[in-house]
């Protein structure tokens, strides 16, 4: 605990917030186009094939980001909706893919966390 002296000569610095999404320019979600889609594997103790894209933005920079789900029907030109956030055991791989936007179709039969794969609500 600082002294009142101590905080008289030093202030309280704000801790500075780290932008992680840079490529996104500070916006929730890019449009962008599929240039690539392809497989690649985990880091060390996970093994599986993970879906990923690379994806050039409409402000013209390219990401590879992850497609989320079971399945997809993404091709070379598809147009696709980019988010932020990372896959814990794929280096480099910081943006996810937004079903259900544009030309990537939203996952069928999903009971749960249904927002994050655009299935509607059963009724």
């Amino acid at each position: 605990m600082p002294t009142i002296n101590q905080l008289i000569t030093n202030t309280r610095k704000k801790k500075k917030k780290i932008n992680r999404t840079l490529d996104l320019k500070q916006n929730p979600f890019k449009k962008g186009v599929c240039l690539k889609v392809f497989t690649k594997k985990p880091k060390k103790p996970n093994s599986a094939l993970r879906k990923l894209a690379r994806v050039k933005l409409s402000n013209k920079k390219e990401i590879t980001a992850y497609i989320p789900g079971e399945g997809h029907n993404l091709q070379e030109y598809s147009v696709v909706l980019v988010r932020g956030g990372r896959v814990q055991d794929m280096p480099g791989v910081k943006y996810h893919l937004v079903r259900g936007v544009y030309d990537f179709e939203r996952l069928l039969l999903r009971k749960k966390k249904r927002s994050k794969y655009g299935t509607k609500k059963l009724k």
